[in-house]
């Protein structure tokens, strides 16, 4: 347990909270655990895409119970998981199949439980449409009405989506290492890519770079990703080299102390790929800063030593790294993820320069992936919520707490969640899921 999860837990942090009314809250399951009760498959209408999943997943699944009037009735034993496909939904009476599904299952869900609904916007017609999104507002809903950390999350799939392709995803909304996604939806499209396992090594082999890694968020995803075989090169800048090196050590990997904003970073990067002798499967760009003021006392230096660092450096690097005549640049087949942020998606007071920045990551990910498919390179990004680290430990108690609490979930996040989303994204088996920013934050309150 770590010195901020202590602090968190600590007797006289759990004595305030209760006397501001606040229970504890739950404990999440995280990492690559299965619910521990059964996973319940149900559908709307006749879609075989889920079944077929779940089948590649090897889990057993078992008939749903459906609410067919005023007494909802229950399961007899809390369940894992309720999956539902709902690809053929098409109008708006068919919202009752759901409803029907739903009742019982948020009744008898276990902690940290699963709801997951799969469904397709691409229908045609102004009522599929509407019934469509009508499912939006009920996984963000059910998500906020869910308790002791289960969650919902919504997938988009195309119409030629296939098992192969939802594989990944599947597994990863149904295991622990989606604890701190709540509440979202995001896209998976169809490749040419086959996969029939979800394996537990996904990165052996391969090489990822991780920016900002010498401690906090950064770190963690250096330990994630190398627990998922990957050769880790960690950079940050040179006054954070002692714990740089650190990390390196400690996941095997390799520390390059660099200011990630001078003009030949990318080339510095690509060097020390190539001399690895290997190919570049994945970066992450992670690093960033703060130089929080309101607008009106910001001035040039504040303004643009955040656009520098969080969006104009990454976009420099990754030019480099993507020419193809660059030795130790990205492989056909690689992947990009960066790290928005929820400020970005719903504006921060007192953050004009972050969240310009951090929205910035979000329309670089959307622009950059359609022009990146022809050579199968994906590119997403994580938006973290309020994260547990030493950096939010030093917020005043009382702020910090409303913070924590402001969200699904009522608790902060912890690096470890957000890392365990980029690895996801990192999964050569993620190559459907492309131009997406996945919130990890528990389903923040404020822009949810």
């Amino acid at each position: 347990m770590s010195i901020l999860e202590k602090t968190f837990t600590s007797a006289p942090g759990r004595a305030i909270s209760r006397k501001a009314g606040l229970k504890d809250p739950p404990r999440l399951r995280r990492g690559r655990t299965w619910p521990s009760g059964a996973i319940i498959h149900g559908t709307i209408g006749d879609g075989s895409l889920v079944a077929d999943t779940l089948h590649l997943l090897g889990r057993a699944v078992e008939e749903p119970v459906v609410d067919a009037g005023t007494d909802a009735p229950g399961y007899g034993q809390k369940i894992g998981a309720l999956v539902v496909d709902a690809t053929e939904l098409t109008s708006i009476s068919q919202l009752e199949r759901l409803r029907a599904l739903l009742r019982p299952a948020v009744r008898g869900i276990e902690r940290s439980g699963r709801i997951i609904i799969v469904a397709r916007e691409d229908h045609d017609g102004w009522e599929a449409a509407a019934a469509a999104r009508a499912l939006d507002g009920i996984n963000r809903t059910v998500a906020k009405e869910l308790r002791g950390g289960a969650t919902s999350t919504l997938v988009w799939v195309a119409g030629d989506t296939t098992a192969s392709d939802l594989l990944t995803t599947l597994g990863f909304a149904l295991q622990g290492r989606s604890a701190f996604v709540d509440g979202q939806a995001w896209k998976v499209a169809s490749t040419a890519t086959k996969i029939d396992d979800l394996v537990t090594a996904p990165l052996a082999g391969r090489t990822v770079i991780v920016t900002g890694a010498a401690r906090g968020i950064g770190a963690q995803i250096a330990r994630v990703v190398a627990r998922d075989g990957a050769e880790v090169i960690a950079v940050d800048i040179p006054p954070a080299g002692e714990q740089l090196a650190a990390v390196a050590n400690e996941v095997g990997g390799i520390a390059i102390q660099l200011d990630i904003t001078q003009a030949d970073a990318g080339a510095v990067l690509a060097q020390h790929v190539a001399q690895r002798g290997r190919g570049l499967h994945g970066i992450v760009h992670n690093a960033g800063i703060t130089r929080d003021k309101m607008l009106v006392n910001t001035d040039t230096a504040r303004w643009e030593s955040v656009l520098e660092v969080n969006l104009a450096a990454q976009m420099r690097i990754n030019e480099v790294l993507l020419d193809p005549d660059t030795d130790g640049g990205l492989d056909d087949g690689g992947r990009i993820v960066g790290v928005a942020s929820t400020s970005g998606l719903a504006g921060n007071k007192g953050q004009t320069n972050y969240a310009a920045s951090k929205a910035g990551v979000a329309g670089l990910v959307i622009a950059m992936s359609s022009d990146l498919a022809s050579r199968e390179i994906t590119v997403n990004a994580v938006a973290p919520g309020f994260i547990e680290t030493e950096m939010t430990g030093k917020i005043p108690f009382v702020q910090r707490e409303i913070f924590r609490r402001s969200n699904s979930l009522d608790q902060g996040g912890r690096p470890v969640d957000v890392a365990e989303t980029i690895s996801y994204l990192l999964d050569p088996g993620s190559q459907a899921v492309t131009g997406q920013v996945i919130r990890v934050c528990g389903q923040n309150l404020v822009g949810a």
